[in-house]
């Protein structure tokens, strides 16, 4: 079953749980309404509104049925993250693998990632055009654990692209600290991180423990490593918002760029949303570390527009 994702933005709402039940008790102009959502159907819930209150019992049902928890701070983009600790019935041995493997394995899978992602970035530029040709080319010079930064030029090459002919006077930079489009950049990326590090748990892996992200103040290094292939799809949908005169980051934007996480994808051999397939990619993760596999099962866009 495809989970939910859930936001609340809109208006004051006080979140409960009865009889396994997410109770969603909105005021709207000083009269309450009450919505109620199976917990066992919400993957991501993801709160945006200042005067949002909680019942420890809602926040700890959720983590049981598996839901990740993404509270947004005060520029709209998502502050927090509270995810459920793992019941997968082998986490100490998935701990143990991600402990043990090995350092040419890592650059083995961290190439993997990177190729994919140049090469999804390629796949969002107009066929024939000469970035389009060099990120091609790019994908083919990317080595084990990308020592040469390949990565890093594919990225000037594709955002100065990125736009044609249809982006601002002057080319479009992108800040990770800047609004308007990037913050629909930002926003969309992460909610991909969430959806990626919900997968993660619930295969038994800490997310804490990258490939190659180490930052040691950071909780969602894996997840970070795993998000990397999967951004230009937000890249894309970012731009078609762009394209039909969205530019802030509002209710109508957030909604388009939620609804990424049931997007049809491709992984493997089978086609299905992508929330479903992050879960194939996270599976094909452990069997890299327990010496079963040696490719990453990695989602790719189907072309099917989601707007």
């Amino acid at each position: 079953m495809i989970k939910r994702t859930i936001e609340i933005s809109r208006e004051p709402a006080h979140l409960a749980v009865r009889l396994d039940q997410l109770h969603i008790q909105r005021n709207v102009r000083d009269e309450w309404n009450y919505t109620s959502i199976p917990c066992e159907d919400i993957g991501v819930l993801l709160v945006d509104h200042p005067q949002v209150t909680y019942s420890h019992y809602a926040l700890a049902r959720l983590m049981e049925f598996g839901a990740a928890v993404v509270v947004c701070g005060r520029n709209h983009l998502p502050v927090g993250m509270l995810m459920p600790l793992s019941s997968h019935t082998e986490v100490v041995w998935r701990l143990q693998d991600q402990l043990s493997v090995s350092k040419p394995l890592k650059k083995q899978l961290w190439r993997q990632l990177v190729v994919a992602k140049i090469r999804a970035q390629a796949a969002n530029l107009e066929d024939k055009t000469p970035a389009r040709s060099k990120l091609l080319a790019l994908a083919r010079e990317v080595r084990s654990g990308d020592a040469s930064n390949v990565e890093a030029q594919a990225a000037k090459v594709y955002w100065s692209a990125w736009l044609g002919d249809s982006g601002p006077e002057g080319g479009f930079r992108r800040d990770p600290d800047g609004d308007g489009i990037n913050a629909l950049l930002n926003y969309g990326y992460a909610v991909l991180r969430a959806a990626v590090a919900r997968a993660l748990v619930s295969a038994g892996l800490l997310p804490a423990l990258g490939i190659h992200h180490s930052n040691r103040s950071n909780a969602f290094c894996l997840a970070d490593d795993l998000v990397e292939p999967l951004r230009p799809m937000a890249d894309a949908q970012v731009r078609e918002l762009y394209r039909q005169g969205h530019t802030e980051l509002g209710q109508p934007t957030k909604a388009k760029l939620l609804a990424l996480l049931t997007q049809e994808v491709l992984a493997g051999e089978q086609r299905g949303p992508l929330m479903v397939a992050l879960h194939r990619m996270a599976a094909s993760l452990v069997a890299c570390y327990r010496g079963e596999a040696r490719q990453l099962l990695i989602p790719t866009a189907t072309g099917e527009a989601i707007l």
